[in-house]
C-alpha cells in the first residue's frame, strides 16, 4: 500500500455474473477528495489481500472510473498505482497472447491476445494528469482493469 494512503478495509470482491461488473463505471472525479482517498484505500487493501495485481472499483461494487494495480509487487519490486478516470490514448498493433485469471471470475483462466504497449492517461488523489507508457505485464495490467470499467470481462475473450 502507498506510504501516503491510509489503510483500507478489505472489500468483498463482486463475482461474475453480477450485473454490477457490466455496467459502464461513472466518472471518479465527482467523488470527493476523502471519498476517493477512502476508495483507493479500500482498492489497494482488497487487491493486496486477494494476492492479485489489480483491482478495479466496480469488482467491490463501485461503480466508478477507478483501478489500482501493482505489477511487481509479488517479486519484490513493488510499483502501486491508483489510476482515477484512465483513458487510453494509444494501442500498438503488436499483439501477444497470455493466459489472464480475474479475481472477479476464480478458477477461470482465459487466453486473451492485447495490445503489447499502451499510453494511458489518468488522475491521480492530487488531481494531477499523468501520462504513463506501459508494455508487458504492465500494460497487461491495465488493459484487463480498463476493460472491468467498461463493463468487459475475460470471459468475453472466449471463442
Amino acid at each position: 500500500m502507498p506510504d501516503s494512503l491510509p489503510p483500507g478495509t478489505v472489500c468483498p470482491i463482486v463475482t461474475h455474473p453480477d450485473p454490477v461488473l457490466r455496467a459502464r463505471a461513472e466518472p471518479a472525479g465527482y467523488l470527493d477528495g476523502d471519498a476517493l482517498t477512502a476508495l483507493a484505500g479500500n482498492l489497494f487493501a482488497t487487491m493486496y489481500a486477494a494476492q492479485g495485481r489489480g483491482l478495479a472499483a466496480p469488482q467491490i461494487g463501485v461503480s466508478r472510473r477507478a483501478f489500482v494495480m501493482d505489477a511487481g509487487w509479488k517479486e519484490g519490486r513493488p510499483d502501486p498505482i491508483l489510476m482515477l478516470d484512465p483513458e487510453i490514448v494509444m494501442r500498438s498493433d503488436l499483439t501477444e497472447e497470455a493466459e489472464e485469471q480475474c479475481l472477479s471470475i476464480p478458477g477461470c483462466p482465459v487466453m486473451v491476445t492485447r495490445s503489447a504497449d499502451i499510453e494511458i492517461l489518468f488522475y491521480d488523489l492530487n488531481g494531477m494528469r499523468i501520462s504513463r507508457a506501459m508494455n508487458g505485464m504492465p500494460a497487461r495490467i491495465a488493459l484487463h482493469e480498463y476493460d472491468h470499467l467498461e463493463g468487459r470481462l475475460i470471459v468475453d475473450f472466449l471463442p
